[in-house]
Parts: C-alpha cells; sequence; structure tokens
C-alpha cells in the first residue's frame, strides 16, 4: 500500500500499541452472514491466526497484522471500528478508558477547550491504540475549528479563486494547526459535483459541476492535509451532488448509477489511483440501479462493493478505510433504525467504521455487534480486515 505522511499524526501512539493492559489473544475463527454479499474481489488470506480479507488491488502478505488481532479481544476489535461524537475532555477520556473506542469525533456541540487545554492529545496518548480525532473542517460553512481560527472559503469559493497549488498549500498550513491540537482525519475534502444553489445541502462546499475540477481540487486539498500528517476522507460516495434532498431530514436519490458515472463518480476515478491514507465516507444516499429501493448507499453491500473494487464505473480498486456519514442524526438511517442496528447494518454491508454523535450508546452497539458476530451474522474475518485496514490508515501496519 502506497502510504504518505498522512499517518503522522498516529506513528507517536503506535508504539504503545498492544500494551499488556490489553487482554489475553483470541484465535480466529470464521463466521458466516447470510446478510452480507461477498465482494467478488476480496480473496481470504490465511495464517494460523488470523483469516483477513483484503481486496484484489492490496495483495497483503499472508499473516499481515496476525500479531496484532491476535493481542485484542472480539470487543476491542469491534471497538476499534466505532468513531463517536464526544462533549469534551471528560466524556472522550471515560468512552476510551471504558470501550477502548477507536476514535473520537469533534462537533459543533463539543467544548472546544478540550483541544486548547492539551486534553485531546493526552487522552490520545493514553489509548493503547492509535485513537482517530477526527473533525468535520471543509471550510466555508463547514469548519467547526473557525473560532479557533483555522479557517478556509468554502470549496466553490476556492476553486473560483485559487489555483490548486495554492489549495494544496492553504489545506497543508490548515491541517498544521489542526495537528498542533491534536486531530489526526478531517471528514474532508467534499467530492460532490453539483451545480446547486450555494445554501443547498451541498452547494458552495462543492468545489464545481464539471468533474475535473472536482478532482484537481479535492486532490490537492487531501495531498496538503497529507503533508500536515491529517488522515483526509473523501465524501460523499457515490455522490450527493445532483440529489433529491437533505439526509439530514429524510430519505434522499440521486440519478441513476448510469448519470452518475459520468458526474459524482468521475472524481474518484482519479482520486482514488494513488489514494495514499485517504478514506471515503458513504453518503445515505439511494441509487436507481445500485442500491435497493429503500435502502441508503452506507448499508447497502452493492454500493460498498462498488467501491471496493472500482467494477462497474471504471475505477481502481479501494482497500482503504471506509467511514459511514453519521448514522445517529440523519433520518435517512434514524427513520428505519435504532443506532446499534445501524451500525450492524452498516458493517453487514462491509463498512469499516462507524460514526455517530454521542457516546450514550456505545455499551450496548457493542454488545449488538459482539452478539452478531457469535451468532454468524457478522462474519469474524470481515471484522479483522476491517481492523488491519484501520490499523494501516494509523500507521500501526505496512503490510
Amino acid at each position: 500500500m502506497h502510504r504518505t505522511s498522512g499517518v503522522a499524526g498516529f506513528r507517536r501512539g503506535a508504539v504503545r500499541l498492544f500494551s499488556a493492559a490489553i487482554g489475553a489473544a483470541l484465535l480466529v475463527s470464521c463466521g458466516t452472514d447470510a446478510e452480507q454479499a461477498s465482494p467478488a474481489s476480496s480473496p481470504v488470506v490465511s495464517s494460523p491466526s488470523s483469516s483477513v480479507a483484503v481486496s484484489s488491488s492490496e495483495p497483503a502478505p499472508a499473516g499481515c497484522g496476525a500479531p496484532e488481532l491476535a493481542r485484542l479481544t472480539l470487543r476491542q476489535k469491534l471497538a476499534q471500528r466505532l468513531v463517536v461524537g464526544v462533549t469534551g475532555a471528560a466524556d472522550a477520556r471515560q468512552v476510551v478508558a471504558d470501550e477502548q473506542v477507536g476514535g473520537i469525533f469533534i462537533g459543533s456541540w463539543t467544548d472546544l477547550s478540550m483541544l486548547t487545554d492539551g486534553s485531546a492529545k493526552k487522552i490520545a496518548e493514553s489509548a493503547d491504540v492509535p485513537l482517530m480525532v477526527s473533525v468535520d473542517q471543509e471550510g466555508g460553512r463547514v469548519a467547526r475549528l473557525s473560532s479557533l481560527g483555522i479557517d478556509l472559503p468554502s470549496a466553490r469559493e476556492v476553486a473560483a479563486g485559487a489555483t490548486p497549488a495554492q489549495v494544496r498549500a492553504q489545506a497543508r498550513q490548515a491541517g498544521e494547526a489542526m495537528a498542533k491540537l491534536g486531530i489526526t482525519v478531517d471528514y474532508a475534502p467534499v467530492v460532490d459535483v453539483s451545480s446547486q444553489n450555494d445554501d443547498a445541502v451541498i452547494g458552495d462546499r462543492s468545489y464545481s459541476a464539471d468533474p475535473k475540477v472536482v478532482a484537481e481540487y479535492a486532490g490537492a486539498f487531501a495531498r496538503g492535509l497529507q503533508d500536515a500528517g491529517i488522515m483526509p476522507v473523501y465524501k460523499h460516495f457515490p455522490g450527493h451532488g445532483h440529489s433529491s434532498g437533505d439526509s439530514h431530514t429524510g430519505a434522499v436519490r440521486t440519478p441513476p448509477l448510469s448519470e452518475l458515472k459520468n458526474t459524482d463518480l468521475a472524481p474518484y476515478r482519479t482520486l482514488l489511483k494513488n489514494p495514499g491514507d485517504a478514506g471515503v465516507m458513504m453518503g445515505h444516499l439511494i441509487v436507481p440501479g445500485l442500491t435497493a429501493p429503500d435502502t441508503p448507499a452506507s448499508i447497502s453491500p452493492r454500493a460498498i462493493n462498488l467501491l471496493r473494487t472500482g467494477t462497474g464505473y471504471d475505477a481502481p480498486p479501494f482497500d482503504g478505510v471506509i467511514f459511514s456519514d453519521d448514522l445517529s442524526g440523519m433520518k435517512a438511517i434514524t427513520d428505519k433504525y435504532s443506532i446499534d442496528r445501524a451500525v450492524l447494518r452498516a458493517f453487514q454491508a462491509g463498512l469499516d467504521i462507524g460514526l455517530w454523535l454521542s457516546t450514550d450508546a456505545v455499551s450496548k452497539v457493542l454488545n449488538t455487534l459482539e452478539a452478531a458476530v457469535k451468532s454468524g451474522k457478522l462474519r469474524r474475518d470481515r471484522v479483522d480486515a476491517s481492523v488491519v485496514r484501520i490499523l494501516r490508515a494509523k500507521g500501526v501496519l505496512d503490510c
């Protein structure tokens, strides 16, 4: 896997990985999951202590991550796949100590003093596995850190008045400021292709209605973050730019897959050729010709397989980390699923990380996931495959 400096924010913590405080090793066995479609290009690579599914685009050595996986209990593995919003330092400290989640999310409701007083860094340093400290920092109207002096114009404004080289430099400067606060992951840039009015759900968050312009500027922004040691996350696959509405308020449909191939999906053909450590966020989008009529892409095996394999829109396969969009505050999901069922559905479909806005239900979610693995509704080998991807992104693994 091609590595970039984007993992630098995690590497300092990697030396503490899997300390003696972590429980005894577990042997890994395979379950079955009738609900989850197997990606056609995801062979299984086996070793005496692991069975890790990896994309054929990134053939891993036999046993990649086996020692690290063996030192984690099932619950700890599942917790690595959760990123949850926190209200402040005490909330973050508690959920990391109690359930060893893989990451925390700094939202608009978070007390930002946890960043400025060094608490976020200290909490991350206390974790046995490097912690993702994540934020939505796009610029424009989605700028959670503007009160701390970290801000950028909207994507549309940037594309109209700056060169890609300038965007990369701006993103690097913003990324360096984030890194000083302890941030390691930014849910940006937006890759949606849109001509919507500026105040629409995507609107000025999109660089352009031209897919080539979007790919050029989103790529520059992502490289700037990686230059600063921040992991970027492209969003919202397979494309929110021509959608019927806002998934915060209800079900959202896009044009059919045949049309998305030439619009919102087109930038991914360029961006995923050399993604480095970048992740991708799945949108809660119903796509005719791809998803079932009432199934958002974020919980659709077919949509996730499209991203993993690239087959169906002529793109490179992607074996990086796939995040859900928020699973607790968007009616496209919450109208149908409780948070624990939503996370389970997302994992059954093939996502690596479930993201939501609070710590209240973490134990309930983990209980549901553990039960699903033990009953065969969620496969152990797929849990391990996701943990390997996450440890790669955190700089723990190079295989």
